[in-house]
């Protein structure tokens, strides 16, 4: 599982993607600081 990590002013969002495909499509889309990891 993919897992895209947004950082915003005082707190953070995280969202799970099934492919790596689909993640990096989500970052595309971001303007704030995001991180992209990989989980089992």
């Amino acid at each position: 599982m993919w897992v895209v990590t947004v950082f915003e002013q005082n707190t953070y969002r995280m969202f799970e993607y099934q492919t790596k495909a689909e993640a990096t499509v989500c970052l595309k889309g971001l303007t704030n600081t995001a991180m992209l990891s990989y989980t089992k």
